[in-house]
């Protein structure tokens, strides 16, 4: 990773695994924009109560998420599967304890997408998307979607909103991803890295 080019977060967290193929795919899509790399990163499950009980470092993937890569993004995207309508604890545990960056300022400004998937055709795909960007307006990040210049919003069958990507992936994460999932989760990437590059050349 060049330490000039303009670095994007992909933050997510995931159980079967369906949430974690999105983020690669919209990996795919920040690297495809000159100048860009994306930094994959998760959050470890919590307990009943709250408490991170997962070890410091992940068995397998990407590493944990630090504050510091707050600091030091340009944009992000921010997924999580369906619990409920809402995203799930751990993720929330997460922006719980953003107070700081939050005071500071850290992500003013930034622009930044979110995406999900969930079990069920109906499982809350759209309002997940939606509470997601409840923090992020917080933090004063630039929220985008995906507009419906993508004709893939108009033929999916598993998922892919205006609101950014996302997929019903089945009760047991076995539903592959769409053609047209990929293709949105990659454009999202995409516009998001556009964005954050020009939004950084106009400073």
């Amino acid at each position: 990773m060049s330490t000039s080019n303009v670095t994007i977060l992909i933050l997510y967290y995931s159980r079967h695994g369906t949430t974690r193929k999105l983020a690669e795919l919209i990996a795919q899509g920040v690297e495809s924009v000159p100048g860009c790399d994306a930094r994959l990163r998760t959050v470890p499950a919590v307990s009943t109560v709250t408490e991170a009980i997962e070890p410091d470092i992940p068995r397998d993937g990407p590493p944990y998420v630090e504050l510091s890569d707050l600091e030091e993004c340009a944009g992000l995207a921010l997924g999580s599967p369906t619990r409920f309508g809402n995203m799930a604890a751990a993720m929330k545990y997460f922006w719980d304890g953003t107070s700081t960056q939050w005071l500071g300022g850290t992500l003013a400004g930034k622009p930044a997408c979110v995406f999900t998937s969930t079990g069920s055709l109906h499982g809350g795909q759209e309002t997940t998307l939606l509470t997601m960007m409840v923090p992020l307006l917080h933090h004063g990040m630039m929220v985008m979607g995906l507009p419906y210049t993508h004709p893939e919003l108009m033929t999916t069958q598993s998922g892919g909103t205006p609101y950014g990507a996302s997929h019903w992936s089945g009760l047991h994460g076995d539903n592959a991803l769409s053609e047209e999932s990929r293709t949105l989760a990659i454009a999202q990437g995409k516009r998001l890295a556009d964005t954050a590059c020009k939004l950084r050349g106009a400073r």
